[in-house]
């Protein structure tokens, strides 16, 4: 028996009409708000307030920036005001200078003594070396 794949699972699907559920949830959301501030609250009132809120759920539900949803968009912005930042190249005078223990006076530097080429060639003698490891792991 064949079992059968589907193709498009990142694909959401349509529930309600041509909208997706999360689509006709904030398109229901943002005209519930516009109507509820427009029947409470002057024209002059509707006009500042619920024509941006409708305005933010057709974004919410429709627009896509650089193929991602626009809600993470405003969740990135939000993390971006929130969120303290840490600039290297900006340093408190408090972090400045720490002082990790005691500082001791400097040791006195002793000479070193210059090292001595050898007379006789030394590769000979590393050949010679090398060999006899070879036979003796053999």
């Amino acid at each position: 028996m064949r079992y059968e794949v589907p193709q498009f699972i990142e694909v959401e699907q349509k529930v309600i009409g041509p909208f997706t559920w999360k689509q006709f949830v904030y398109l229901a959301g943002g005209a519930g708000g516009a109507l509820i501030v427009f029947l409470t609250l002057p024209f002059i009132f509707f006009v500042i307030i619920g024509l941006p809120i409708a305005a933010l759920a057709a974004m919410l539900a429709f627009q896509k920036i650089n193929d991602r949803p626009f809600e993470l968009l405003l969740e990135a912005a939000f993390n971006y005001i929130v969120k303290s930042r840490f600039y290297l190249w900006n340093i408190d005078e408090s972090r400045k200078y720490t002082i990790v223990g005691e500082v001791s006076a400097p040791q006195e530097r002793r000479p070193i003594a210059p090292i001595q080429p050898r007379k006789e060639g030394g590769l000979a003698e590393l050949q010679n070396k090398l060999v006899e490891d070879e036979v003796t792991t053999q």
